[in-house]
């Protein structure tokens, strides 16, 4: 179980006031995960954790021909 110190737990309320926190994975086509990454707060934007996943050095590496959007993956 993941928990917040209180002196951070303001950016990891969710709108039902709870603490909540973001995870971005990815799988390939057999459903085996190739990516993780866990931690951004819970009020964090999907598109601004995508963004850090992708310009990280070791970050999310998107296959040539792969077209991918937030919510998912497909052969164009």
């Amino acid at each position: 179980m993941a928990t917040v110190l209180e002196k951070h737990r303001a950016a990891f309320l969710g709108r039902k006031h709870t603490t909540t926190q973001n995870v971005l994975d990815a799988v390939d086509f057999d459903l085996r995960f190739t990516y993780v990454l866990a931690g951004w707060e819970g009020s964090a934007h999907d598109a601004r954790i995508l963004t850090d996943a992708l310009q990280r050095p070791d970050g999310l590496k998107v296959p040539q021909g792969i077209a991918y959007t937030e919510q998912y993956c497909a052969q164009p």
